[in-house]
């Protein structure tokens, strides 16, 4: 499933857009998106409503790490890959994080709820090993704190489709 077109046009078409927002636009559309992802036709038409060309969009999106052109999971759980992170006990906590959601970093969980990202920073080297997930950020990790927030996420997801 992709962000619909109409989902797309009233994005682009809100106050403010334009091409200067073309950023922006590429965000709130992946944000909208309940696979966490800009399609192919979003890409089409954000580049028609915009009045430029669809390579501009498409190279764009392929440049920012934040922006993903294929569907991933609905909670994108980073982890920093950086020295500070690695120095600070990186690898047990993405063992952990692997062996907890069972898959590799750049993969999506078979139910479809969390992909899992590397990234060079999330700017958090004071509370190292750190992730992020959404939009939350965790810090000072061990292997077993980061698997309590992944099984965290999981029973609150599992509460909301009971109430």
């Amino acid at each position: 499933m992709s962000t619909s077109l109409q989902t797309v046009t009233d994005i682009v078409a809100a106050p403010g857009a334009g091409q200067a927002a073309l950023l922006q636009a590429l965000l709130a559309v992946q944000d909208a998106s309940p696979e966490n992802y800009v399609s192919e036709e979003a890409v089409n038409e954000i580049a028609h409503l915009l009045g430029i060309s669809r390579s501009r969009v498409y190279s764009t999106a392929s440049f920012y790490s934040v922006i993903s052109l294929k569907p991933r999971g609905r909670h994108i759980v980073r982890i920093c890959i950086n020295a500070p992170c690695e120095n600070a006990g990186k690898q047990a906590v993405l063992a952990a994080l692997e062996q907890e959601l069972g898959v590799g970093l750049g993969g999506t969980t078979p139910d479809g709820r969390f992909t899992l990202e590397g990234v060079s920073c999330l700017g958090a080297c004071y509370m190292s090993p750190a992730i992020k997930i959404d939009k939350q950020l965790y810090g000072d990790l061990t292997a077993e704190a980061a698997v309590a927030v992944i099984r965290r996420y999981r029973e609150e997801e599992n509460i909301g489709h009971t109430a």
